[in-house]
């Protein structure tokens, strides 16, 4: 071949491919670009087809819809003491089944139905097994009403406004609450009767999309757990909210009295619809103003949001006490409820982070770019230990986990090992307990 035939070859090469890009004008580009720079530009657009490669197993989601692939994950999976959470779980579930009078056993059984097929199916498996604590929440929070009066404790009264006013030298509910406007009132509902109610999916998404690997599933475990500890709680240690002091003073209170919207009527009132008064007077929980799973919401997505996004921390914040406020201004908790609930979103993130939570790293945007991660708290402010590598939904893998990780030694990963020491073995984001990485396994290494 000529010297001219081959530069006419070459020119027609680059063309069919630069052409194949589908990007309009640079088909012509060869006839007139030197070939350094068409050869600079192959080179380029070779990196960017490499960067469109199938993501790593780590980031890959379980496709999966065959039951057997659950039996073997069964089978292969390392039992360990924190499976016994899906036993708490469980017990919760047919204690609030037993004492709910409606549905009927036909919808319990159906719903059940339901619940287990989902369980079986790894598609369906890997986003509703870490969300079983906050449905469990759900079916605990709505049996609450039929609870026989008899099996329950008296509701404490006096107990919060006394505490209120040792603690704080007054009853800052009362004081908040005194001075109504319309304006006041719209913004304190922003965040009482809409952002709090939508504010879990959100940051669900944003765990998902820009939280390491199996950060999502250990916002979801945590903010279940700590809901239903906070019901447990409003169980055994009923006590009245501000309003009920405002309606009948000091007076005692039984179960069969109604809950009330109390400064949400006036929003009902401004739109001319009947949505929060009709809402809290069939609350099933009236008497469960200690803690507050308000401030338990508000500063759970605070502490998991900073976490991700630790930059936009101190405006997490300033939501956290904006809906402090008007839950106060609306006459629903007392400061010290909301202490309490605040103080319960810290112990869940807290013990999270420090045993399941995977660590964020600075050059990552979104969770697809990361190959391995970091879980636990470091030993000290500067160092991180490392897992070999984390995998979060790996499909059809022989590792594949029900709840804990693998005690296999396989590694998964886009680039190859992680420059940590020591072999750990990939886990199942969905399946883990906390998202961790073999949790109880024979051979754990520190994870910090």
């Amino acid at each position: 071949m000529t010297n001219k035939s081959y530069l006419q070859y070459l020119e027609q090469s680059t063309s069919d491919m630069l052409s194949g890009a589908k990007v309009p004008g640079l088909s012509a580009l060869p006839s007139f670009i030197p070939h350094r720079v068409r050869r600079k530009w192959r080179a380029t657009r070779s990196r960017i087809r490499s960067r469109q490669s199938p993501t790593s197993s780590i980031t890959s989601l379980e496709t999966s819809f065959s039951p057997a692939d659950t039996l073997r994950s069964l089978r292969t999976h390392p039992w360990s003491i924190y499976d016994g959470q899906y036993l708490i779980l469980a017990i919760v579930a047919i204690f609030s089944l037993s004492v709910m009078e409606a549905p009927g056993p036909f919808a319990k059984t159906f719903t059940a139905a339901l619940l287990m097929l989902g369980l079986v199916i790894p598609a369906i498996r890997q986003f509703l097994l870490p969300f079983l604590p906050a449905l469990t929440w759900l079916l605990l929070f709505y049996s609450c009403k039929f609870i026989s009066a008899d099996y329950r404790p008296p509701i404490w009264v006096r107990v919060l406004p006394a505490l209120e006013n040792i603690l704080y030298g007054a009853n800052l509910s009362n004081i908040l609450s005194a001075h109504k406007h319309v304006v006041l009132d719209i913004l304190a509902w922003i965040p009482y009767g809409i952002v709090h109610y939508v504010s879990p999916i959100v940051v669900s998404a944003c765990m998902f999309i820009w939280g390491p690997p199996g950060t999502l599933p250990t916002w979801a475990r945590a903010f279940g757990y700590m809901n239903i500890t906070g019901v447990i709680i409003q169980i055994v240690f009923p006590c009245s909210p501000p309003w009920y002091e405002n309606l009948y003073g000091l007076a005692p209170a039984n179960y069969s009295m109604p809950g009330d919207a109390a400064g949400l009527k006036a929003i009902d009132k401004l739109f001319g619809v009947d949505l929060y008064t009709s809402g809290f007077h069939a609350s099933p929980m009236v008497f469960g103003a200690f803690p507050s799973l308000h401030a338990g919401w508000a500063t759970l997505e605070t502490l998991f949001m900073g976490h991700v996004f630790p930059k936009l921390f101190p405006f997490y914040v300033g939501y956290t006490m904006w809906l402090w406020w008007s839950t106060m201004y609306f006459s629903h908790h007392y400061a010290v409820d909301l202490a309490a609930g605040s103080l319960l979103a810290g112990v869940a993130y807290f013990w999270a982070r420090a045993k399941f939570l995977p660590r964020v790293q600075d050059d990552k945007e979104f969770r697809w770019d990361y190959d391995y991660v970091e879980i636990g708290d470091p030993q000290d402010g500067s160092g991180y230990g490392m897992l070999d590598i984390y995998e979060e939904f790996h499909p059809l893998s022989d590792s594949d986990e029900w709840t804990v990780g693998s005690s296999s030694s396989a590694s998964y990963s886009s680039g190859g090992r992680s420059p940590s020491t020591g072999s750990r073995s990939p886990v199942d984001d969905a399946q883990s307990l906390w998202g961790g990485e073999t949790l109880g396994s024979d051979n754990e290494h520190e994870l910090r």
